[in-house]
Order: structure tokens, then sequence, then C-alpha cells
């Protein structure tokens, strides 16, 4: 179990670099969470890690393992319903506020990080990316409520297995929806950019299912 906190922000608390590693992947689903290990791994006693531990748990990020104390958290089929279902509302909400309030440097980044996709096939480095622009454009909504829960989403997100970007279909796909949802924010237009964004994470989730059923 590698947290990989080199370069993280000294300041950073036991839970962020938590969330952190989760998010990355360094702390995959099913991982056990040992108070002893982390504690060592972040240089700190184990008080602060158990009560990042109790936050974890109590997000929905950690569950109680087979054996004593808590395991990553693995998302169900249900809980994966769920979550599309509230990041296809929020997704589309936050792409119409960024069409209404993003600025013209905002609309050149995004432009710019769709273009730096184009050709690329390694599935990891794409979710990345894809990731990178998702969060921007959250962040061009200039709405702290809207970034913050998605942030919090996108956490959840990542404990799903896998990446659509497996296949090849979908990294065309997603290519091409992406430069719909960059085009109607530049155009300021809201309703074709929530739309554009509510497809793109509909579509998301379809593909999602049908590698589930492989």
């Amino acid at each position: 179990m590698d947290l990989k906190i080199d370069g993280e922000p000294e300041k950073s608390s036991p839970l962020e670099l938590l969330l952190k590693a989760i998010e990355r992947g360094d702390l995959p689903p099913g991982t056990r969470l040992r108070e002893t290990d982390l504690a060592s791994q972040l240089g700190v006693s184990r008080t602060p890690v158990r009560e990042a531990l109790h936050r974890l748990h109590a997000m929905g990020l950690a569950d109680h393992g087979s054996q004593r104390g808590l395991v990553v958290a693995q998302i169900s089929y249900d809980q994966t319903r769920q979550l599309f279902a509230v990041r296809e509302g929020l997704e589309g909400m936050a792409t119409r506020l960024a069409a209404q309030h993003a600025s013209r440097y905002e609309i050149d980044v995004m432009k710019q990080m769709v273009k730096n996709d184009v050709g690329i096939t390694d599935a990891v480095r794409l979710s990345e990316m894809n990731k990178q622009l998702h969060r921007y454009i959250a962040n061009a909504s200039h709405n702290q409520y809207m970034i913050d829960a998605l942030n919090n989403l996108r956490i959840h997100l990542s404990l799903l297995p896998a990446s659509t970007y497996a296949l090849a279909e979908r990294i065309k796909s997603a290519q091409q929806e992406h430069e719909e949802i960059v085009a109607a924010i530049a155009q300021g237009d809201g309703d074709a950019a929530e739309a554009a964004a509510r497809r793109h994470v509909a579509n998301g989730y379809r593909i999602r299912l049908e590698m589930t059923r492989v």
C-alpha cells in the first residue's frame, strides 16, 4: 500500500491525504485500512488516522470488512445507478453555469484540453484527462457549492472498477461529446451545454453497464 504522499502540502490532514489516495487509486476498493500502517506512512499518530477513518466510514467511502477494521468501500450495482443519477444532474447544472459564467480564458483552456485528448489511446491517461476537464468545467461554474458537491461525488466515482476508456468506441464517442459540451459553453448556450453534459454522463453510464455484462 503506497499512498504517494511526496509532494502533498505539508498541512494536508490525514483525511485529505486518504481521500486523494482513494481518488488516485492508491487505495482501491477492498483495501484494508490499518490504523498502524496508515499512521506510519502518513507520519502521524494513530488518533488523527482513527478520526479520518471514522469520517471515511460516515462518507460511505469505507465499510466494515470481514475481519476487524475497515476496508475501502466497494460500489454495488444499485449504488452505481444512484451515483450516476446524481452525477447527471450535477454535471448538467455545472455545465449550464459554466456556459453563463466562464471567462474567455477559461473557455480557451477547455478547448485546448479537448484538443489534447485527440490521438491518445491509453485508458489510464484518458481517464485522468477526463477528470481534469470535468473538474475544470465545474470550477468554471464559479459556484462553490457546486464545486464542492462534484468534488465529493468524484471521489465516490473513483471506487468504480476499470474505466469506460478501456473500450475503443468510448474513446471516440467521449471525444465528440466533450467537443459538443465545450462548444456549447463557448457559445454561452446554457440549454445546449446542460443537455450535452447530461447525454455524456448517461452514455458513460450505459457503457459501464454494458461492461458489467461482459
